[in-house]
């Protein structure tokens, strides 16, 4: 049981964010961002590459509910052959002999063409069950909820510890405390408003699908995004740890991006391939079982319903432990270094003391 020093460090830290300006800025735009970005995209989705053309009444039939294809039905041949010689709609179908005619100026739009075209009837042995375009969509909204929490998160870790120890702020500390309770406060609170953003941020990434009208939409990605809360909060304390350790080993605020540069990759490293690799499915399978990019592999699989329940279990058990290895290992460096000023303290100096 956590003692109640822990929870005073970490109730600090908490405030410390919800004064921030900076944070407060970060965590409406990554609303905004994911928001906006699903808003927009309905509504482009729903115009872009609409093809309007005009109809005769006794051709209205072979153009009803055409994909990407509006139909302006109009009196006669002559009146929607007018319209496509204004330039109002981009062509016309008419019947002439009973057979149903396209009427444009150069070319027929290939859309309207491709509609009316018989297609043979196609038996698809392993049908996908999303579409390619939604797939990188859902890949792009994880990644970017991820890495802007992950990245905003860690830096203000790594920022805190080393003005904290420029301002000699950490001696007072430590005086009352130890350094395990401030590492470990430091870790629960931050964790705490990570994942108080990441659950707003799904909520309200739920409730514009469901207000855009893609309800059924948003009942899929449900479990998949549950288990990306519970994943990245899992993974965030690992990378907590990580940020918090590796800002110790330095005293100006100038060289905190040196020490924490690796640790920015193990955030953006699993970003890119995710986005790019979502839909090679070994790739996937891998990354899922990574204890560093199953935080978004995992649910990415789940959401294509790649992913087994027993590889949900194995998955989230070996973050767990590497969590749990990572924390410890960042305990002993953040003890070791904490008090350390001046120049950079090497990583091997404080394994080993």
């Amino acid at each position: 049981m956590l003692g109640r020093e822990v929870w005073l460090v970490s109730g600090r830290e908490i405030s410390a964010r919800l004064r921030s300006r900076a944070f407060i800025f970060s965590a409406l735009v990554l609303v905004l961002l994911v928001v906006g970005g699903i808003v927009v995209s309905n509504v482009v989705s729903s115009t872009i590459g609409m093809t309007r053309v005009a109809v005769t009444a006794d051709a209205l039939q072979a153009v009803t509910g055409l994909p990407l294809v509006q139909a302006v039905e109009t009196a006669s041949s002559e009146e929607a052959i007018s319209q496509v010689r204004s330039g109002t709609v981009a062509a016309a179908v008419v019947t002439t002999g009973g057979a149903v005619e396209v009427v444009a100026l150069e070319r027929a739009p290939a859309a309207l063409v491709s509609a009316l075209s018989v297609s043979p009837h196609m038996t698809l042995l392993e049908p996908s069950t999303q579409d390619s375009g939604l797939l990188y969509l859902v890949a792009l909204v994880f990644g970017i909820v991820y890495l802007m929490s992950a990245v905003t998160f860690g830096s203000m870790i790594a920022q805190s510890v080393v003005e904290e120890k420029q301002t000699r702020v950490i001696e007072i500390l430590l005086s009352a405390v130890s350094s395990r309770t401030v590492l470990a406060g430091k870790v629960i609170g931050n964790s705490a408003m990570a994942f108080a953003q990441i659950a707003l941020t799904a909520v309200a990434a739920i409730g514009a699908l469901v207000v855009t009208g893609q309800a059924e939409l948003a009942s899929t990605l449900g479990p998949s995004t549950a288990w990306f809360v519970l994943f990245f909060i899992i993974g965030f304390v690992l990378l907590a740890a990580l940020f918090a350790a590796s800002a110790s080993l330095v005293s100006r605020q100038e060289d905190v991006s040196a020490v924490t540069t690796p640790v920015m990759m193990l955030v953006m490293v699993p970003y890119f391939l995710v986005l790019f690799l979502n839909t090679n499915a070994g790739a996937m399978a891998v990354m899922s079982y990574v204890p560093f990019s199953s935080p978004l592999a995992m649910p990415m699989r789940l959401f294509l319903g790649n992913a087994q329940p027993w590889e949900l279990v194995i998955s989230l058990a070996l973050v767990l432990a590497t969590t749990v290895v990572v924390v410890f290992v960042g305990a002993r460096i953040y003890d070791r270094a904490v008090l350390r000023t001046g120049g950079r303290v090497r990583l091997s100096e404080v394994l080993k003391g």
